[in-house]
């Protein structure tokens, strides 16, 4: 089956895969950003899959091996090096754990491996990960003791337990990947990175010593500008040296404070407006009302808007009904971002 990525602006060229390639297929910008991260003179790429990494891998490095258990992958992998004009890949098919297969790859300055997951699992875990992460860096510790590991972006630091670092990042503002560096790959504790503007930020300063712990404010009401962190950041418990970087940069700001609205949805607030690539959204709060559709309706009227983007946590069910009529009768050109917290609607103008 021939799929055409280029419509995602994954890959300038069409790819050869089934459809759970392409589902898992690594998005380019970030197969690139990885690549270079990665660049050495021989890499060993563990679950290649149908080859969207391996590609970039071997027009970073001058050689790599590519490991895949699926002959049908390994075919694909195969035909999308060649559509490509990659010509620096030993393509090896078999279990990467088995004998027969570590044997065949020579000393290697990197092992990056792309384990399956289990397709659902309530709470992701890094023992679930296949081939286990302790096992691959047993099995090919004669080879290096570089290794990359990918996992599950959903997965907490603290979850972590093992020495290296764990880098989150996004892409186009939602959480795409979390990439295991060890040994000498290691650069920190947690970094975090936004694709596509490569902004990016880690626990320790320019000197490698661990930045350590940083009080945010929490407040119960929102200045008068209003910032979605980029989810990278709070995914890897990196918002605390963000804010202090950024009160450290700019002499103007007296405070930047944090404002939770639910479990699932945080801003940070200040008098001061940002300008950072790491904040995903900015906002000018625009006012604080009941969260009752008709009243909200009511004041939208006011502001020449037209369209509410509802950003809480109501029933999937009744969503629509509740949007329907927050815009009822709504002709106006803005758009407005109307968060919930405790029955309160914020109304939220982008900056």
């Amino acid at each position: 089956m021939v799929i055409n990525l280029s419509r995602k602006k994954n890959f300038e060229k069409t790819l050869y895969s089934d459809k759970d390639g392409i589902r898992f297929a690594t998005p380019k910008i970030v197969a690139q950003y990885r690549a270079k991260r990665l660049k050495c003179k021989r890499l060993a790429d563990i679950s290649c899959g149908i080859g969207g990494q391996t590609i970039f891998f071997a027009k970073e490095c001058d050689f790599v091996y590519a490991v895949e258990i699926d002959p049908k992958k390994i075919e694909y992998a195969k035909k999308n090096c060649e559509l490509h004009d990659i010509d620096n890949v030993e393509f090896i098919c078999g279990d990467a754990l088995s004998p027969e297969v570590i044997e065949q790859i020579p000393k290697v300055d990197v092992v990056f491996s792309d384990p399956s997951r289990p397709a659902k699992e309530n709470k992701r875990k890094v023992i679930s990960l296949e081939p286990g992460i302790p096992k691959v860096i047993s099995a090919y510790s004669d080879k290096t003791h570089n290794f990359a590991f990918e996992a599950p972006p959903q997965m907490p630091p603290k979850r972590i337990q093992f020495d290296c670092e764990r880098e989150y990042l996004s892409l186009n503002g939602q959480l795409n990947r979390l990439t295991l560096y060890f040994g000498e790959l290691k650069q920190c504790e947690r970094s975090a990175i936004s694709l596509p503007d490569g902004a990016h930020i880690n626990s320790t300063d320019a000197t490698g010593k661990n930045c350590g712990t940083y009080d945010i404010t929490e407040v119960s009401q929102l200045r008068t500008y209003a910032y979605e962190p980029d989810p990278s950041l709070v995914k890897s418990d990196l918002l605390s040296q963000f804010v202090k970087s950024t009160e450290n940069k700019m002499d103007d700001i007296k405070h930047v404070e944090l404002f939770t609205i639910d479990k699932k949805r945080l801003l940070l607030t200040s008098d001061t407006i940002l300008k950072n690539p790491m904040l995903k959204n900015n906002y000018l709060v625009m006012q604080v009302t009941e969260f009752k559709p008709e009243v909200i309706n009511s004041t939208l009227k006011k502001h020449d808007v037209g369209k509410v983007v509802l950003r809480a946590g109501v029933d999937p069910a009744d969503y629509w009904t509740i949007r329907n009529e927050i815009e009822n009768g709504l002709s106006g050109k803005k758009t407005i971002h109307l968060f919930v917290k405790d029955r309160t609607a914020i109304l939220c103008e982008i900056i």
